[in-house]
């Protein structure tokens, strides 16, 4: 399986980026690919720029990962209760190009904040949306106090019982 794996934030310290790839070791792959939103970054989105710039070749080549993996593998950071800007506008983007930005591909949701929510707003709206542009959602994770239950420096979920709930979400992959 080829899984592609991002954090839905363009942040250097971004949590959701730590928390997705320690996801994907999680993960029985024969590759693992983890994008950095930063790569994809264009002008915000807009009518009157879409008729200008088409299909941006960023936006392309952000369609083109998905059309290479088996399956996807998102962490969302949560801003003001809803995606991130970096998130929001690649997506409009690329659904400019193809609705069915997610291509029928199976898909683990996840997210994290410092807070004891965990990113649940934005996740319930992920999970809730990612039907209508061919995301197939096979589970989802949430990690409330990041701070608290994950170990930065090992890079890995300290509190057991989050991880064997991750695991268990993971294997729905398989």
């Amino acid at each position: 399986m080829k899984l592609l794996a991002f954090a839905a934030s363009n942040s250097s310290t971004s949590i959701n980026k730590q928390l997705v790839t320690y996801a994907t070791t999680l993960v029985q792959t024969d590759e693992v690919e983890i994008l950095d939103l930063n790569d994809y970054e264009l002008p915000l989105y807009s009518e009157d720029r879409n008729k200008a710039l088409r299909e941006p070749k960023l936006a392309k080549e952000f369609l083109a990962k998905i059309a290479w993996c088996d399956a996807l593998l998102i962490s969302f950071a949560e801003h003001n209760l809803s995606y991130s800007v970096a998130y929001k506008n690649i997506f409009d983007w690329a659904s400019r190009i193809n609705m069915k930005v997610f291509q029928n591909k199976p898909m683990i949701l996840m997210a994290t904040s410092p807070g004891a929510r965990g990113g649940l707003s934005v996740l319930e709206t992920a999970i809730h949306t990612a039907p209508f542009f061919k995301g197939e959602v096979k589970g989802s994770f949430s990690l409330p106090n990041f701070y608290e239950n994950f170990d930065v420096k090992q890079g890995c979920i300290s509190n057991e019982a989050k991880k064997e709930e991750l695991i268990k979400v993971l294997q729905q992959l398989a």
